[in-house]
């Protein structure tokens, strides 16, 4: 009963979604689902002239995809990183899935296990195709149970290397713009900051997600220089060994 009375309650105090509720109910004259108050679900924040999303995520793991897709591995290797990137890139390339946190993901084409990206179980020089996004900010600060340590993310980024094959790809991608820590979410990096995590690598192209809209919202082979001018965008990186 008080699940209905709250329900009812918040339908009154939604007047625009009570207005659509009995305009439903009037015209639905041979019902096909039953159309009851204990199933009111208001969604006040739907009703938009344009759809929102993600900007990081959704621009990050559409260029990553295209990245995987160029480069067309036998399988990729994803740590820790979107598993909605992980779960559409298996459509077209295998995919072997690792998180802190083990992910119960069921798909042809996805093998999910266990990794501590500070200690991974892989062989040196053993990956040809590595990816590791929005993941690594946030080593060291406990977001996730994680260890605290300051430097998580320096110690995660030298085995990324460590087990990435001469002459294969890592994408990676962590916030950029003016450095510093948000804690216990994530750091924020320079531009300069990135590539002198992976000395042993060449960056191959830097894309950038930025903060600031009219700059435009993705930047394929931006200007470095535009990061000092962010607070908090999305930093695309791609490296090769």
């Amino acid at each position: 009963m008080k699940k209905i009375i709250k329900k009812t309650i918040r339908l009154f105090l939604t007047p625009f979604v009570l207005m659509d509720f009995l305009k439903f109910w009037k015209q639905d004259k041979n019902p096909r689902f039953s159309l009851l108050l204990s199933d009111f679900y208001p969604c006040i924040k739907d009703k938009t002239v344009k759809t929102g999303f993600d900007r990081h995520y959704v621009y990050h793991t559409s260029w990553a995809a295209r990245k995987v897709k160029e480069i067309n591995p036998p399988f990729h290797t994803d740590i820790s990183s979107s598993l909605y990137f992980a779960g559409i890139v298996s459509a077209f390339v295998p995919v072997k899935f690792y998180d802190y946190r083990p992910a119960q993901l069921k798909l042809s084409g996805v093998e999910s296990g266990a990794c501590d990206l500070t200690k991974m179980q892989f062989k040196d020089n053993s990956i040809k195709s590595l990816s590791c996004m929005h993941t690594v900010e946030h080593i060291g600060l406990g977001r996730y149970g994680d260890t605290i340590d300051p430097n998580g993310d320096i110690k995660a980024t030298r085995e990324l290397s460590r087990v990435l094959t001469v002459g294969g790809h890592l994408i990676f991608v962590v916030p950029v713009g003016k450095p510093k820590i948000e804690f216990n979410a994530h750091r924020i990096y320079s531009y300069e900051q990135v590539p002198s995590l992976f000395p042993d690598l060449k960056l191959v192209e830097f894309s950038m997600v930025t903060d600031m809209v009219e700059q435009g919202d993705f930047i394929k082979n931006a200007d470095p220089n535009l990061v000092q001018y962010q607070n908090y965008a999305c930093g695309c990186f791609l490296f090769k060994k």
